[in-house]
C-alpha cells in the first residue's frame, strides 16, 4: 500500500495497523511536512519493519507524482504484486476474505480493479476517537461538490510504468486493463471528521492548489474552496454534519445506517493509548476475520453503486482527455511560434 500523508495523526495509526491485519505487507509513506505526531506514527511502523518512509518536504501536494513514485518503487524495490494507493482516511475493505483473497481472484488479463468509497457522515463531538463516533453510513449516492461525493478508486498489479491519476482514482499503464463494473472492495471513507479537522484539510489542500494553480481546483473541492476563500469555512461544515433527530430521520428514509464494522475491528487491534488516540500495532500472526455480505448488505450496496459506472466512464477517458489536452497545448504554442517567427522575419 502506499499512502501520502500530511497531519493525519488522529487516523494514520489505526488505518495502517488495519490494512496490515487485512492483508497488506508493506506500506510505503510518504510524509508531506507533519507537524502533529503523524511522524513520530510512521517510523514506529517503520522500526518495526511494516513501513518504509519518504520525507517529501515540498509545500505545493503534487499529489500524482508523489503516489506514482511510490506505486513505482512498490513495484521496482519491494516486490509488490498488487498496490493500493491509499489516503488515511480511506479503510479498503474486502468484500469476503481478506485483501489478498479477493484481488487473487481477479482474471490475470485484468490489472486495475475498483473499491467503491462508503461514506460516514461527522457526528456531533461525543467521543474523542473518530471511529467511536462515526458509525452513520450515507447510503444516498449522488455526485456533490462537497466531500460525500460517491466516487471508486483502484487497485493495481505493480508495473514499474504506472501512472497514477488525481486523487488516486485511477492507475494508467499500458498493460494495466481495468476491469468495470465490479466492486469487490469497499473503502470505508471519513473524509472530515471534526470541525478542526476540516480546516486543517481545506486550508492546507487549497494553499497547496493555488501554488498549481495551472493544475486547476478539482470539482469536489470547488464547493470548498470558495467557502474558504469567502472566510465561511465553518458555514460549509455545518451542514455536513448529523445530530441525533437527522440521523433518526436518516435512517427512517433509508438515507443513512449505522454500521459499526470498522469500531469494533478497531476496538479488537487497539493496544495501547488513551480514547482521544488509541495506539495500535501490526499483527503478530493471523488477520482480521472478514465474512461475506449478508442479502440486504448487497442490496444496499448495488444501490449505492449503481452510480458508478458514471465517474468510471470519466476515468477510462481520463488519460484520452489528458493526452488530447497536452497534444493540443503543444500544437498551439507551436502554431503561436511559428506565427512569431513570421512577424520578426517580416520586420527584419
Amino acid at each position: 500500500m502506499t499512502l501520502l500523508v500530511r497531519d493525519e495523526a488522529d487516523v494514520v495509526d489505526a488505518h495502517i495497523a488495519f490494512h496490515l491485519h487485512a492483508g497488506v505487507d508493506f506500506v510505503i509513506a510518504t510524509d508531506n511536512r507533519s507537524q502533529d505526531g503523524t511522524t513520530e506514527i510512521l517510523e514506529r511502523y517503520e522500526r518495526a519493519g511494516a513501513l518504509h518512509v519518504i520525507r517529501e518536504p515540498g509545500d505545493d501536494l503534487r499529489q500524482s507524482e508523489w503516489v506514482t513514485h511510490m506505486a513505482k518503487l512498490a513495484a521496482t524495490d519491494f516486490g509488490a504484486d498488487w498496490i493500493i494507493n491509499a489516503d488515511a482516511d480511506e479503510f479498503w475493505w474486502p468484500r469476503g476474505a481478506d485483501l489478498k483473497q479477493v484481488l487473487d481472484a481477479v482474471p490475470l488479463r485484468y490489472g486495475v480493479v475498483r473499491g467503491a468509497w462508503r461514506n460516514f457522515v461527522p457526528r456531533p463531538l461525543g467521543a474523542p476517537f473518530f471511529a467511536e463516533r462515526m458509525t452513520a453510513l450515507l447510503r444516498a449516492p449522488g455526485f456533490h461538490a462537497h466531500p460525500l461525493s460517491t466516487h471508486s478508486k483502484s487497485a493495481h498489479r505493480a508495473s514499474p510504468d504506472v501512472r497514477i491519476g488525481r486523487g488516486n482514482h485511477e492507475a494508467f499503464a499500458p498493460e494495466l486493463r481495468p476491469l468495470r463494473g465490479w466492486f469487490p472492495l469497499e473503502i470505508l471513507h471519513f473524509p472530515v471528521r471534526s470541525l478542526e479537522h476540516c480546516i486543517r484539510k481545506y486550508v492546507t489542500q487549497f494553499v497547496a492548489l493555488e501554488k498549481n494553480a495551472d493544475k486547476g481546483i478539482p470539482e469536489h473541492m470547488a464547493t470548498a474552496y470558495h467557502a474558504y476563500r469567502a472566510g465561511r469555512l465553518e458555514a460549509f461544515y455545518e451542514p455536513l454534519v448529523v445530530d441525533d433527530a437527522a440521523l433518526a430521520e436518516g435512517m427512517a428514509d433509508g438515507r443513512l445506517a449505522i454500521d459499526e464494522r470498522l469500531r469494533d475491528v478497531l476496538r479488537g487491534i487497539r493496544t495501547a493509548g488513551d480514547a482521544a488516540r488509541p495506539r495500535f500495532a501490526p499483527p503478530a500472526g493471523g488477520g482480521l476475520p472478514f465474512r461475506g455480505p449478508d442479502v440486504p448488505d448487497q442490496a444496499a450496496f448495488a444501490s449505492e453503486t449503481s452510480v458508478l459506472p458514471e465517474a468510471d466512464l470519466a476515468l477510462s477517458l481520463g488519460a484520452w482527455v489528458d493526452d488530447l489536452d497536452s497534444r493540443l497545448t503543444r500544437m498551439e504554442r507551436s502554431g503561436f511560434a511559428r506565427v512569431r517567427g513570421l512577424v520578426r522575419a517580416g520586420r527584419r
